[in-house]
């Protein structure tokens, strides 16, 4: 049973993958609907760009990720990320959606998907939705940041994917980018306001650090580790302190830019439930 609900969301996760992919490069195609700062990009530019949460470019970022060690066995979990830019006047509105598609064997420790999830024998499908607004300045001078709201939709497709709570709180992230590469950091808080009353109330902290370091030929270091507190957990399984990193390369097919990355982190703090291993 497990087998088939990974070779399902697999399925799932290729059939999205290929129609966002497919929206994305008719988006690209159409003329004057690029925020002037990404109609020129190359090189440098375009790297620096993708390495900037706040960057006035549309992209659509697919995140596949495995957890391994956890007691109840391997998750899986795909992210699926569009960015969408409004520039007016001297502000840029950036909007951060992240879809989650998600299969579990079990119950696992709360996760930026997933703050508080409830017992269970697994589940495969829509997670809750996350939507983001950044309000950034379009001209920054000297570090970049962005401030805005993030609510959390209860839009889970069965109870162990999700809260089943409405969540809501700040978000804010802040940049530097010089010649080498990026580093800055992003926090995001959540508190539950509405929803079942039966459900554990949210309140989570995430903490999300990031370092690019570049190399020739569009190639880069890269550290991104997602720091989460679940307020609502005992001290001893409050905390998942990730520490690892990856390496990327930026490259074209034809005139569509594309991002490839890989990373891995071991959990040095965890709660009981939670994986060694992303």
């Amino acid at each position: 049973v497990l087998w088939m609900k990974t070779v399902n969301i697999r399925l799932i996760s290729i059939a999205v993958s290929a129609f966002f992919f497919w929206t994305a490069a008719m988006a690209s195609d159409q003329t004057g609907t690029q925020p002037p700062a990404s109609k020129a990009l190359g090189g440098g530019d375009l790297r620096a760009a993708v390495q900037n949460p706040v960057g006035a470019m549309y992209s659509l970022p697919l995140k596949f990720s495995f957890d391994y060690g956890a007691p109840n066995g391997e998750a899986s979990f795909l992210n699926i990320q569009p960015v969408l830019p409004v520039t007016v006047g001297d502000w840029n509105l950036i909007n951060r959606i992240i879809v989650p598609l998600i299969d579990t064997p079990g119950q696992v420790a709360g996760t930026p998907e997933i703050p508080n999830p409830p017992p269970g024998d697994g589940a495969t499908g829509l997670g809750d939705i996350n939507y983001s607004l950044f309000v950034s300045p379009a001209k920054p001078k000297g570090f970049i940041w962005g401030l805005g709201p993030s609510i959390m939709l209860p839009t889970a497709s069965d109870e162990q994917l999700g809260s089943e709570k409405w969540s809501a709180g700040p978000t804010g992230v802040v940049l530097v980018q010089p010649k080498w590469g990026t580093y800055g950091g992003l926090v995001r808080q959540l508190w539950s306001f509405a929803g079942d009353d039966d459900r554990a109330s949210v309140n989570q902290t995430l903490i999300e650090p990031f370092l690019n370091y570049n190399l020739d030929k569009g190639w880069y270091l890269i550290s991104d580790m997602i720091i989460i507190a679940n307020w609502q957990a005992d001290s001893g399984n409050r905390w998942t302190v990730p520490l690892g990193g990856g390496v990327g390369k930026l490259l074209k097919i034809g005139n569509q830019a594309i991002n490839v990355r890989t990373e891995a982190y071991y959990n040095v703090e965890k709660p009981d439930s939670a994986p060694d291993w992303q």
